[in-house]
């Protein structure tokens, strides 16, 4: 089995699961997002003619708005087996771009089939742009993996919609107020 199979056999659960909590998420596999955005010229002082650079996401969990809008929550890389440097690095680096036009977006990778092997070093080393990390022993995610991994997905979408919040109604009366800000290190 191959990546883009593995992914094909979990994102309808996956949605399935998410919405019993939240009805407005989805879920799609090789959806492309923009990374990056060009201005190629400029009418007066506005920009015109934007073109966007996109990255396919192996899983895309977004939040629907109504009329059409959406939100991206949460984007998944996954990998089966094993993950080389250069697949922490690369990965790491397409997390970075994808937050920087969307800042709120919530990064992780689920590792398939990894057998009774941990996490690798090189990925703690090398990624440190994923919010999250996860992997499970075969293809098919036993319960208590699958659970975590459900669980961690509700709380980086909540995370996704509280940092939207702060950055976009920094100026708003009604915004919270904060005054601490801690990210935590859970590990299992």
């Amino acid at each position: 089995m191959n990546e883009k199979e593995w992914v094909k056999t979990i994102i309808s659960k996956m949605e399935n699961d998410l919405r019993k909590v939240n009805d407005k998420l989805r879920v799609r596999d090789g959806y492309k997002l923009p990374y990056s955005s060009e201005i190629l010229k400029y009418n007066g002082n506005d920009p015109i003619k934007p073109k966007f650079m996109k990255y396919e996401t192996d899983i895309l969990i977004s939040e629907e708005l109504g009329n059409n809008e959406w939100n991206p929550r949460v984007i998944i890389e996954a990998k089966i087996n094993s993950i080389t440097t250069h697949d922490a690095i690369t990965y790491s680096k397409k997390s970075q771009t994808h937050k920087n036009v969307h800042p709120y977006l919530r990064y992780g990778i689920l590792i398939g089939n990894r057998k009774h092997y941990p996490l690798p070093g090189r990925l703690f080393r090398h990624g440190g742009n994923f919010d999250f990390m996860i992997s499970f022993k075969t293809f098919s995610a036993e319960k208590n993996e699958w659970d975590s991994l459900i669980k961690i997905i509700q709380s980086e979408v909540k995370a996704s919609n509280t940092l939207e919040e702060i950055i976009f109604n920094s100026r708003s009366n009604e915004r919270g107020h904060y005054t601490s800000l801690h990210r935590a290190l859970n590990l299992k």
